[in-house]
């Protein structure tokens, strides 16, 4: 079973990676990048401020406190420990990876933090947020930015899949730690 998931996730890898071409390799270069994204977050806060006045430092406390859980539990519990190389990392297939400027990534790629941090994002903001067309959008985002990094070549579909399940799981524990607050905290002045 497991040599199984190893060649079909070699299989899907290949098949997104050749896909490439000169534009698409912008694009998903662009959407790879971390540091695009920004506006995105300072929206997001704008956005809690808005909804939620004073007491979206709750929730921006809570959504940092998911990056945090998604960025450290990626590296420390799985990429040190299980020590899965990259495809762009791995001898006997990195020859046949299409890279973008020359982009290999880290060593080790299980589980995906791109992935864990998006869907981490995605998930504890659309429970604090709830507005229909917000889970919808940061969903697509997450899906779209973990997509990009199967075709740069720098993760399995399984890395992302794992990256993308812890995700989802430090958001409802930074949820379920945010319900723990006195309700007089998360609705103190309001009306």
């Amino acid at each position: 079973m497991i040599e199984y998931l190893e060649t079909l996730d070699r299989h899907l890898l290949m098949f997104f990676n050749g896909l490439n071409n000169p534009v698409v390799d912008s694009i998903m270069w662009f959407l790879s990048d971390k540091y695009v994204w920004i506006p995105l977050y300072v929206f997001i806060m704008i956005f809690s401020i808005r909804i939620a006045g004073w007491r979206s430092m709750f929730w921006i406390l809570a959504m940092i406190l998911t990056f945090g859980l998604t960025d450290q539990i990626s590296v420390h519990a799985f990429k040190e420990v299980f020590e899965r190389y990259r495809p762009t990392h791995n001898q006997e297939i990195q020859h046949l990876i299409h890279t973008v400027n020359d982009y290999r990534g880290g060593m080790y790629g299980f589980v995906s933090s791109h992935a864990a941090n998006t869907f981490g994002l995605a998930t504890i903001s659309s429970l604090l947020i709830k507005k229909r067309w917000y889970v919808i959008g940061i969903f697509i985002w997450a899906a779209l930015v973990s997509f990009s990094r199967i075709y740069l070549g720098v993760h399995y579909p399984g890395d992302i899949l794992g990256g993308a399940l812890l995700g989802v799981l430090c958001g409802y524990i930074a949820w379920h730690l945010y319900r723990l607050l006195p309700s007089a905290w998360k609705h103190a002045n309001q009306g």
